[in-house]
């Protein structure tokens, strides 16, 4: 492009340039600057290291694993007092510090080299293996703990040696240490402990570590004290044990930066439930869940405890107590997802069991709240079960177990438990109209039941033709649950198995029969139920016993409680707010469902009363059940 003797090129690697009559200059203007970042104040830097770790106690587990890198088996840590002054003490019998060519601990090395880590130099060249620091900065981490670092190791002349470092001062001093007898491996004292860290005990020194170091301190087989003499007492650290049960077989974690590994247990939900994020077996995250990416079921589930160890990370450096969203991160959330859906369909089950168990417990708590308060009023007027005549009957010669039904029979030979067939004798021989014709319906036996939670009942499709009989020819079945729980064994055959939920509720079953081009559908009703009582001899009309109670979800419907008369049972809602609103707490849950008996067994035994009356019935019933049920 040309105007005015200008011409622009673009194919400067730098962008365009202009060429001209002051081409020279033009040119000089737009070369860019190019140079290497450097700290223009060395010590400013080094300050900001220092007071970077925000966590004195990470501070103190960075020196701990320091004397584990440094292959010690027993590290002492003391906290004590002494004139005048609260030092806390590291002390270990490791290798000590590397020494210089004099054979004297390189301590020059050490206060000259901040972030040149001989241990990444190891890792680089492969013999650095189980070596957890890296960054060449975890001594500096004693400015958030004390004033004064004094660090002690010794020659090959067996002389011990102290190199001096001090809070706010750029300077070090190495000197050798009168002692009357030299002691192999290193000690740090870190003498006047800031105010804040005076009050930190060793209890609470011996729970952090046993959380932050717990798989290093098992893998190194290293022995930790912590020796308090403030409190006058000892403690040895032991690595965390987790509640719960221990899963096994989870799937695995791998990515292309290499693999994580999970050691996690299924627990009873509780706060404390966390999934640690940990690297080479140090802790990074306490809380999985905190993560950007992985705020979600399971982690935040408070099921789980355990840990996540993820050896290809990248960490924080300054307070090494964070990890960098690069690529490698999300590569572990995008593998994480096989583990997270294993691990949602194990809390789903344990949530089940729990929902079952406190069905249960609910049921027991009832039934007992109520008997008791019968028992205390007027039985003139409130023994509708005729508690004395059921208690003869129970101790009788036959009595159903638990979940088992007696048979009651319906209209046109079609019971509860069954529908009537008709019956050929095998020996005569069969007419032209036995044969049955095409199919024209089909129903289910049974197509009514009650059934108690957990339990197994088997039904079966019974195809007819016009005449009513049984169609066996060219048949295809095709079995489906259309609302409610429970799970079938089979959905292809003519007779099949449900498994009822471990919670109540109401489920329709529906089979579709195809005989060629016909199709016939039926339905069946199962009341899933946590009964209060058992059957009873169906002879004593009025001691059918408590009612047991169902769930039936009718969301944005007003009705919160129905009473089913034939099948003695309780019909609650559960999609109501009311409903929902009490499921916040058991108690709460608990004092709602027996105001829903206390409504439905007035409505039904005090019929044809004023509503004054009613109410005052409802009120006598409710103080009594409720105060039975505060007791049991």
């Amino acid at each position: 492009m040309r105007e005015e003797g200008v011409s622009v090129s673009r194919d400067s690697p730098i962008g365009p340039v202009v060429r001209g009559s002051k081409s020279n200059a033009s040119r000089q203007g737009q070369v860019a600057d190019r140079g290497k970042l450097k700290i223009g104040d060395d010590w400013n830097a080094i300050r900001i290291i220092a007071l970077s770790q925000n966590n004195p106690l990470k501070a103190i587990a960075e020196f701990v694993e320091n004397s584990i890198d440094a292959h010690a088996r027993t590290v002492t840590i003391t906290r004590g007092r002494e004139h005048g002054e609260h030092y806390l003490s590291i002390k270990d019998d490791g290798d000590g510090v590397p020494r210089d060519d004099e054979g004297r601990p390189n301590f020059k090395y050490v206060a000259t080299h901040i972030c040149d880590s001989i241990k990444r130099r190891l890792k680089a060249e492969g013999v650095g293996n189980g070596l957890q620091g890296e960054f060449g900065i975890g001594l500096l981490s004693f400015w958030t703990v004390g004033d004064q670092l004094t660090m002690i190791s010794t020659g090959s002349d067996q002389r011990p040696y102290q190199m001096t470092m001090s809070k706010g001062d750029s300077g070090y001093s190495v000197s050798p240490r009168r002692v009357l007898f030299a002691e192999r491996g290193t000690e740090l004292r870190i003498s006047r402990l800031l105010e804040g860290i005076r009050v930190l005990s060793g209890e609470k020194i011996q729970w952090y570590l046993a959380s932050e170091l717990r798989d290093r301190i098992r893998s190194a087989r290293v022995r930790v004290l912590v020796i308090d003499k403030v409190a006058r007492k000892q403690y040895e650290v032991e690595p965390r044990a987790y509640e719960g049960r221990l899963l096994h077989q989870l799937p695995a974690v791998r990515t292309a930066f290499g693999d994580a590994y999970a050691e996690l247990y299924l627990a009873e939900p509780a706060e404390s439930c966390r999934v640690a994020l940990t690297r080479a077996g140090t802790r990074v995250i306490e809380d999985l869940a905190t993560l950007p990416g992985l705020e979600h079921t399971p982690w935040s589930s408070r099921y789980l405890q355990g840990l996540l160890d993820v050896p290809f990370l990248n960490l924080t450096p300054s307070t090494r107590s964070g990890i960098i969203h690069d690529e490698r991160y999300a590569a572990l959330c995008q593998a994480l997802q096989p583990l997270e859906a294993h691990l949602n369909g194990l809390i789903d089950a344990q949530q089940r069991a729990e929902e079952e168990h406190a069905t249960q417990q609910s049921m027991r708590a009832i039934q007992r709240a109520f008997r008791e308060a019968l028992l205390a009023l007027p039985p003139e007027e409130y023994d509708w079960f005729d508690i004395q005549a059921r208690a003869r009957i129970e101790s009788g010669p036959f009595r159903p177990s638990v979940g088992e039904v007696g048979p009651t029979t319906g209209e046109e030979g079609v019971a509860n438990l069954g529908v009537a067939e008709p019956t050929f004798n095998a020996g005569v021989q069969r007419q032209f109209f036995d044969y049955a014709g095409p199919l024209f319906s089909v129903v289910i036996s049974p197509a009514c039941s009650t059934i108690p939670v957990n339990e197994r009942r088997r039904f079966g499709a019974l195809p007819r033709d016009r005449s009513r009989r049984r169609v066996e020819q060219d048949l295809q079945f095709s079995w489906e649950i259309t609302s409610g729980g429970g799970s079938l064994a089979s959905t292809i055959d003519q007779e099949i198995e449900y498994l009822a939920p471990p919670a109540p509720g109401l489920t329709r079953l529906k089979v579709s029969v195809r005989q060629h081009e016909v199709t016939c559908t039926a339905e069946a009703v199962i009341t899933v139920t946590a009964s209060l009582e058992t059957s009873i001899n169906e002879a004593i009309v009025n001691t059918r016993g408590l009612p047991g109670y169902t769930f039936e979800r009718a969301a944005g419907e007003l009705w919160r409680s129905r009473f089913d008369a034939e099948r003695n049972l309780i019909i609650v809602n559960n999609g109501h707010r009311d409903f929902v609103f009490a499921t916040k707490n058991r108690a709460l849950q608990l004092r709602y469902l027996v105001r829903l008996y206390v409504k439905e067994l007035v409505l039904r035994n005090f019929g044809g009363i004023s509503q004054e009356q009613l109410l005052e019935r409802m009120i006598e019933l409710s103080l009594y059940a409720e105060e039975k049920l505060k007791s049991g």
